[in-house]
C-alpha cells in the first residue's frame, strides 16, 4: 500500500466533497489480496474463504482512506457489510444516508458481505441502495478502451458508451452483474483515471472527462 497515493486520493476525494455534493467511496482490497485470483493453483484454501479475505482486505485500505482524509480535514465514517463494531459501524442504509445528509465522506468496505460478489457489484448496488446520481469508477487509465490501453498502444478510448454496447462488445469495464443492476436501473456510470491531479473534481463538477456509460448516445 502507498500512502502517498492513498493521500492524494484523499485530497482529491476532499476537494470533491467541498463542492457540496454527497460522497460515498466503495473500496476495493486488489493491491493486497483479489479472493478469485488467490485460488488459482492453490487447493489449500476454498474459493469462498478467499473472496471473505478478499473482503478483509478491503477494510484495510478503508481504515488507511479513513485515517488520510481526516489528516486533511474531512469528517468520515467507515461502514463495513461485515459486522467488526471494534473498528467500523455496520453498514445500515438508513444511517449510511444521514451520515451523507450530514456532510460526512462515508467509505464502505467488505463489498456486499457475500462471497463470489466483486466490488464493482458491490459499487453497482450501493449506489442504487444510497440513490446516487452517478457510480463513478475512478482507474489508473483515462476511461474505457477498446483493448487495454497498458498492453496495446493503439486501443482506441470510447468517450461515450451505452450499457449495450459495454455487453456486446465484452468491454472490460465492470463485471456483468454490475453492468446489468446498473442498466436495469439507468444508473449512469463514469470511468476516469483518478492519478491526474484534479480529475475526482472534474469528476463531480460534470467536466468532460473519462468514458460516460448511460441508457442512449448523445444524452445532453
Amino acid at each position: 500500500m502507498s500512502m502517498d497515493e492513498v493521500v492524494h486520493i484523499a485530497r482529491q476525494t476532499v476537494q470533491a466533497a467541498s463542492r457540496g455534493v454527497q460522497v460515498a467511496v466503495v473500496i476495493g482490497g486488489g493491491n493486497i489480496l483479489r479472493g478469485a485470483s488467490f485460488t488459482a493453483g492453490n487447493t489449500g484454501v476454498q474459493e469462498a474463504t478467499a473472496h471473505s479475505m478478499g473482503m478483509l482486505a478491503t477494510v484495510i485500505n478503508g481504515l488507511a482512506l479513513q485515517d488520510a482524509l481526516e489528516s486533511v480535514g474531512a469528517q468520515t465514517r467507515l461502514m463495513t457489510a461485515i459486522r467488526m463494531e471494534g473498528v467500523a459501524e455496520p453498514y445500515i442504509r438508513r444511517r449510511a444516508k444521514r451520515h451523507l445528509e450530514k456532510g460526512r465522506i462515508v467509505i464502505l468496505a467488505a463489498g456486499t458481505g457475500s462471497p463470489f460478489v466483486t466490488t464493482d457489484t458491490a459499487a453497482a448496488q450501493r449506489s442504487l441502495e444510497l440513490e446516487a446520481d452517478i457510480l463513478m469508477k475512478a482507474t489508473r487509465v483515462d476511461g474505457v478502451y477498446s483493448d487495454d490501453p497498458e498492453k496495446n498502444p493503439h486501443a482506441v478510448l470510447y468517450r461515450e458508451l451505452t450499457y449495450q454496447q459495454v455487453r456486446e462488445q465484452n468491454l472490460r469495464v465492470m463485471d456483468a452483474t454490475a453492468i446489468s443492476q446498473c442498466m436495469e436501473h439507468a444508473m449512469p456510470i463514469l470511468v476516469f483515471n483518478y492519478r491526474k491531479e484534479g480529475n475526482i473534481e472534474r469528476a463531480v463538477a460534470g467536466e468532460k472527462i473519462g468514458t460516460i456509460i448511460h441508457s442512449s448516445p448523445n444524452r445532453s
